[in-house]
């Protein structure tokens, strides 16, 4: 299997966790599918890709030099992406459940996950936003 085309699954299958907290967020099966089935699948992924490819690069955490070294091998950075992916619906499968348990209507909860999805710490930045501005006494 290319990392190309672990890539493509991966991603496949991450839209379909965001699209289901997106969509059906109240469904049961949305907080098992998104919030603990995808994450594990992607951690189970990352650390297979570690095992197998992680010692195929000369690169290191030190400096960023280190790091661009350790993602110029493809199956690293594809490392590296999946991580992203596991933890960016971590993230969101976090924001859907704490917006229902202080009442925050999911439809303002969408353009964080929209934004958590595409852009990581932006969404989740816009949801803490969101989450005080909805705290405050009327």
């Amino acid at each position: 299997m290319s990392p190309e085309l672990v890539f493509s699954i991966a991603s496949t299958l991450a839209l379909g966790g965001w699209l289901l907290l997106v969509f059906l967020p109240r469904w049961p099966w949305t907080a098992r599918v998104a919030g603990v089935g995808l994450p594990a699948v992607f951690a189970a992924a990352y650390v297979v890709i570690l095992v197998l490819k992680g010692l195929e690069s000369s690169g290191d955490f030190q400096s960023l030099a280190g790091v661009a070294a350790l993602f110029s091998n493809p199956w690293l950075l594809l490392a590296g992406w999946i991580h992203y992916l596991a933890f960016d619906m971590l993230v969101g499968t976090w924001e859907v459940r704490d917006a229902v348990s202080r009442g925050i209507p999911h439809w303002m909860v969408v353009p964080c996950l929209v934004l958590t999805f595409l852009l990581g710490p932006a969404g989740w930045l816009l949801y803490q936003g969101m989450r005080s501005y909805k705290m405050k006494p009327a």
